[in-house]
């Protein structure tokens, strides 16, 4: 009787330090537990971390923001105007093989990028360079 009380106990301490914490997660040094491939999705927000080392293809997500923030290396993100060759890669989401019109923007570590759903964007690596970056994904919601 006294070992299943034990038990009873600790199950109790367990539940309650993940009610204190709030049930964080928490990826040290920007990389999650499961090494760069594993991505964290929450329902209404998904974590990912990308590591680039070539050029990315045109991206448009109908109802997800990328919030992005650049960890190391560097790029140029082109953001706006048209996907060429738009293809469905899946619901709500399209890549190309480029963006006609848009505009480009140098970043680097500590930049945050904020990329409203919609809005087609695409990384441009130079050669014998990298980007690693967090990606936040967080469905829009309806009003």
């Amino acid at each position: 009787m006294r070992i299943g009380g034990l038990a009873l106990a600790m199950a109790f301490a367990c539940s309650a330090a993940l009610a204190q914490d709030g049930g964080i997660t928490v990826w040290k040094n920007g990389m999650p537990p499961g090494g760069i491939t594993e991505k964290k999705d929450f329902g209404d927000h998904l974590l990912e971390i990308s590591h680039r080392e070539v050029d990315g293809k045109a991206e448009l997500h109908k109802v997800k923001a990328d919030v992005i923030v650049i960890q190391t290396g560097k790029a140029t993100l082109v953001t706006g105007g048209e996907v060429i060759d738009p293809k469905d890669t899946g619901p709500n989401e399209i890549q190309g093989s480029g963006i006609k019109g848009g505009v480009k923007h140098e970043v680097g570590p500590g930049d945050v990028i904020e990329i409203p759903a919609g809005v087609p964007h695409q990384f441009f690596v130079a050669p014998g360079t990298q980007i690693t970056y967090l990606v936040v994904k967080v469905v829009k919601q309806a009003k």
